[in-house]
């Protein structure tokens, strides 16, 4: 009897020491390694800072750099298919600019959005929507501007029709260049946009492709 119950504490004692080195090496029985993933690249404009005239930055193979004018303020985006949202100050009431990425070559053409942004506005009396492409630091920019009733887009089919905004003013710019198209709106009160108008065109004319980010 001595014989066996010697056997049976060398036994468990074997079975504890084993189980114990287990442990201390990190292993458990059974149970997959767990592999962390890669954190991916935020949002661009998914920051909560208001700094005045920073760059905001797109994902994609070439990376958009955005200088906002200093009147304007960075908001969260509102969904997740803006990368970039801003306020846009005025007497008159606020605009609102949005800047949308699809990834490379995402997004529609440039007629396909352009002939959606202007079917959104009710031209005002005597009022033509205007047009201009050029280019700026090897990007090729459309812009479009247009005056009169503005019916926002509804983003889902739940939420209410938005109500017709009269006396506003849309300026539009749909970005070709290295891992784009980007499509930037601003919407708002005419007089607020028309205030905002040169500050807009300096925003667009100076955007760049931040190379090899």
């Amino acid at each position: 009897m001595r014989t066996q119950r010697t056997a049976t504490v060398l036994l468990c004692s074997t079975l504890t020491l084993a189980l114990v080195g287990l442990v201390a090496c990190g292993g458990e029985p059974d149970q997959p390694d767990v592999v962390k993933p890669i954190a991916s690249q935020p949002a661009a404009g998914s920051g909560m800072d208001q700094g005045m005239g920073q760059s905001a930055q797109s994902a994609g193979a070439g990376q958009l750099d955005i200088q906002l004018p200093d009147a304007w303020v960075k908001e969260p985006p509102s969904n997740s298919m803006r990368m970039l949202q801003a306020r846009v100050p005025g007497d008159a009431g606020d605009g609102e600019l949005a800047v949308f990425y699809f990834g490379p070559g995402g997004g529609g053409g440039v007629e396909q959005n352009i002939e959606r942004w202007l079917g959104q506005v009710q031209p005002a009396e005597g009022s033509q929507p205007s047009r201009e492409t050029f280019e700026s630091n090897g990007l090729t920019i459309h812009t479009v501007e247009a005056k009169g009733t503005i019916t926002p887009s509804r983003m889902s089919m739940t939420a209410e029709t938005p109500e017709p905004e009269p006396n506003s003013m849309l300026l539009g710019a749909v970005v070709e260049g290295p891992g784009g198209p980007w499509f930037i709106k601003l919407t708002g009160p005419e007089a607020t946009l028309e205030a905002q108008h040169d500050a807009f065109t300096d925003m667009v004319k100076n955007l760049k492709v931040m190379q090899g980010a």
